[in-house]
């Protein structure tokens, strides 16, 4: 059957450094960190292309990419006959250029060679570390209906959202007219969208007044392919985009649903805790428009004489005789007797330890430990009775085996936390 439609590449970026989500970042890169107890947050945009029917997608990677690349293989693998292929591209050194990418749009630049195909008409660009539910093929019907050259997926924020990411401002019929990536607190009362633009656009500007990128493009393949031969700029958000406003037919696509920028340590924590509402802002459940991830084949949880409240709990756990409030238990944790853990996030092992080293505290959580308002990252071993609690309320600290991020206590990816610590 011959396809008349739009023939769409996706590209998700791999992200630079993450140095804002730091030390979550640290061993890997921003898409390969753990979301919700079972996730990695690039399973997120990887499961909203399966969703929308786009199957040919390419991940760029640069920055601590072996845990990911490793996942990616694992995980998405489709069948001989779909044509479908999630496809990993490593920053490389070539006869024109030595260096890393230097940015969003320097990557794709780098590596068009190896996504566009004869048949490709579209690339759908769209960041690896956020947290959303999107099909894609609304924005898609939009940017076709728009005639755009160049589609951005956006919503409405509010003030303590916008200095963190691309603010912009649209005319009677989407099309956007300026752009400023990340504006500084003093710009933001001039960036306020009009209330009478707002309701002429069908959106409520009251509580969340800006209107920002969600860092999703939609470019015609021409179209890409001239604004990055013209334009030698190396990112998307801060020089290509603003460039293109005046040069090409440049439209909002508006959004409406939940989208959370994973872009902090911060944003991180509370995106997670969340899940845990009654009525969370995401839900993982959804039958039609579920979130892939690795099938790990692990044993269900065994949870013994404890109590449970208000929590995510993945597979391949062991709970003995412990409390555990409004917090996630990722996969193959191990919490011992008499601990209690409340409002934090535990990432869980790389593997079950049967019989560990003599003399070594085991992998997990000793007994009798009280952890609070703290992300354990994966692969800790914490001895008997530790407090991590931030008691002092420190809010930005670094160490050894744990620093503190905005007042949120992460203990290190392998850390070793020996009795009776205090954090």
């Amino acid at each position: 059957m011959i396809n008349s439609g739009p023939n769409v590449t996706a590209v998700i970026l791999g992200g630079g450094r993450g140095t804002r989500l730091d030390p979550l970042t640290r061993y890997r890169s921003k898409p390969a960190v753990p979301l919700a107890g079972k996730y990695r947050l690039v399973d997120v945009a990887i499961s909203n292309c399966i969703n929308s029917g786009i199957r040919k997608i390419y991940v760029l990677t640069q920055f601590n990419s072996a845990s990911l690349n490793r996942h990616i293989s694992k995980t998405y693998r489709f069948d001989e006959f779909s044509g479908g292929f999630v496809e990993i591209l490593a920053a490389e050194q070539t006869v024109e250029t030595e260096r890393w990418f230097q940015g969003t749009a320097d990557a794709v630049r780098r590596q068009l060679r190896h996504i566009k195909d004869n048949e490709v008409t579209h690339f759908l660009i769209l960041s690896g570390d956020a947290l959303y539910r999107q099909n894609f093929q609304d924005m898609i019907a939009d940017h076709l209906a728009a005639d755009a050259d160049i589609s951005i997926s956006c919503k409405m924020v509010g003030e303590r959202e916008a200095p963190q990411l691309g603010i912009l401002g649209i005319d009677e019929h989407r099309r956007i007219r300026w752009f400023r990536e990340k504006p500084v607190p003093e710009e933001l009362p001039k960036l306020k969208m009009p209330p009478e633009a707002a309701k002429q656009a069908g959106l409520n500007s009251l509580e969340t007044p800006f209107l920002a990128s969600m860092g999703t493009y939609i470019f015609k393949c021409e179209v890409l392919e001239e604004v990055l031969r013209e334009n030698p700029s190396h990112d998307f958000g801060k020089q290509i985009i603003p460039w293109s406003l005046d040069r090409y037919k440049v439209v909002a696509h508006l959004f409406h649903g939940y989208w959370e920028d994973i872009g902090t340590v911060r944003s991180f924590y509370q995106a997670n805790l969340d899940l845990l509402k009654d009525l969370p802002p995401f839900d993982f459940y959804d039958p039609n428009f579920p979130i892939f991830s690795h099938a790990r084949l692990l044993p269900c949880s065994r949870i013994v004489d404890s109590q449970l409240e208000r929590a995510l709990v993945a597979e391949g756990c062991f709970i003995e005789k412990a409390l555990i409030r409004n917090s996630v238990i990722g996969i193959r944790s191990c919490i011992r007797e008499g601990t209690v853990i409340e409002n934090s996030i535990v990432m869980g092992a790389d593997l079950i330890e049967q019989n560990p080293p003599p003399g070594q505290i085991p992998l997990g959580i000793g007994p009798n430990c009280l952890i609070q308002n703290a992300i354990i990252d994966k692969n800790v071993r914490i001895g008997a009775n530790c407090q991590i609690v931030n008691a002092t309320g420190v809010q930005q600290a670094n160490g050894e085996h744990a620093c503190i991020r905005d007042g949120v206590i992460v203990v290190l990816k392998n850390a070793v936390i020996p009795p009776n610590t205090v954090i």
